[in-house]
């Protein structure tokens, strides 16, 4: 049986990541205040008092066997520790399919675009939305989603092969810059085609990757950790000059897969058929091909919801940041935003329990639902 000598934060906060639960489920099941679950994040290194450390304890032992396993993994990794069970794990080539999400709010000025979409159906946030080709020159896929709200996001999907997630992580920080320049030219002759009006400052930051890991020679915790290292690319590479990013060494992805490396803030989410995990800059799917499966066509229409209502809330609060006082058309206010809070973080009864931990892992690390909120007080109390 595993035990923890003393819990900190950081233990803690594997537990949770293990265990596929979202802070407010972590918190129930523990009789604990969601609070202290989120200052374990912003103060990691804290030792819990002797009451938590017992509640964690008996969490742990009440933990399924694979659950146990994956937290003694992560645990040896978190501290150094060379894990024998990931023998012969190592980095190799892999394909996958890209799916980049550039989310921007436009304003009112996106309505000409709207009118012009083709309509789609309502995604997991009941948001309505309309399309346009994206017309990308290199990309498998590409498209404009255009929301009533004045929200846009571009969403490229790119077929690839790399010889090492190395190689992968430096592509995707490289193509970064190129895409936002991209989907921000895109947007602004959109609205030129459009609309007879001077176009609006249109400037997409915010890149979040979703990937569909395809053929590869991974399997138990090599494979883990491979979906660990394509959710938090930053850990292989060199970031201190943007315009440059670069490996950082040939052995670190070598040593990630001895250690079996795991982000302590990532979930993983699957169903016994799929396996996933959830981080703040990516998702990483490895989907069975069997019906029971959730598809990758899942987690894409709410990947697309989701950073529309955080392109949505970001604008709000910076306007907030900004000095002045977010306005918002009434159709759009704080009552716009609660509903779409709920219909996103609600479990739906048809819903299937793989859908769910992929759902509640996603938006838990993306704190998606946090900024909703602060969102929404603000818009509440300019016009309550």
């Amino acid at each position: 049986m595993i035990t923890v000598s003393e819990w900190t934060g950081e233990e803690a906060l594997l537990l949770r990541s293990v265990k596929r639960e979202s802070i407010r489920e972590f918190a129930k099941n523990l009789g604990i205040n969601p609070r202290t679950v989120t200052s374990w994040k912003s103060s990691p290194g804290r030792v819990c008092r002797p009451a938590m450390q017992q509640i964690l304890d008996i969490a742990l032992a009440q933990c399924t066997a694979d659950e146990r396993e994956a937290f003694r993994m992560r645990l040896a990794a978190l501290r150094g520790e060379h894990s024998l069970s990931d023998a012969g794990a190592q980095p190799g080539p892999c394909s996958l399919v890209s799916h980049k999400f550039l989310p921007v709010h436009v304003g009112e000025a996106l309505g000409t675009l709207y009118a012009a979409g083709s309509p789609r159906a309502p995604g997991p946030g009941g948001l309505e939305s309309r399309v346009l080709p994206g017309c990308h020159r290199l990309a498998r896929a590409s498209a404009v989603h255009l929301y009533a709200c004045g929200t846009a996001v571009v969403h490229l999907e790119e077929h690839l092969r790399f010889t090492s997630l190395t190689e992968l992580a430096v592509w995707r920080y490289r193509s970064y810059p190129k895409d936002r320049a991209w989907a921000g030219k895109r947007i602004r002759e959109l609205l030129l085609q459009y609309s007879s009006d001077e176009p609006v400052a249109v400037d997409p930051e915010y890149v979040l990757s979703a990937y569909e890991l395809r053929e590869h020679s991974w399997a138990g915790p090599g494979l883990e950790t491979a979906l660990q290292l394509l959710t938090t690319p930053s850990v292989l590479v060199n970031r201190q000059d943007p315009a440059n990013v670069a490996p950082l060494g040939s052995g670190v992805e070598d040593a990630k897969f001895a250690d079996g490396w795991a982000h302590p803030e990532a979930v993983a989410f699957g169903g016994g058929v799929s396996q996933g995990v959830a981080g703040w800059s990516g998702v990483a799917y490895y989907p069975q091909r069997t019906e029971r499966a959730l598809t990758m066509s899942e987690i894409v229409a709410l990947e697309l919801d989701a950073q529309a209502l955080w392109a949505l809330s970001s604008h709000i609060l910076h306007v907030i940041e900004s000095g002045q006082d977010p306005v918002m058309p009434d159709a759009y206010g704080w009552r716009y935003l609660r509903g779409a809070s709920s219909r996103l973080t609600a479990a739906r009864p048809t819903e299937t329990a793989q859908h769910r931990v992929m759902r509640e892992a996603i938006l838990a690390t993306s704190e998606l639902p946090d900024r909703l909120r602060a969102a929404q007080d603000a818009l509440r109390d300019g016009n309550p």
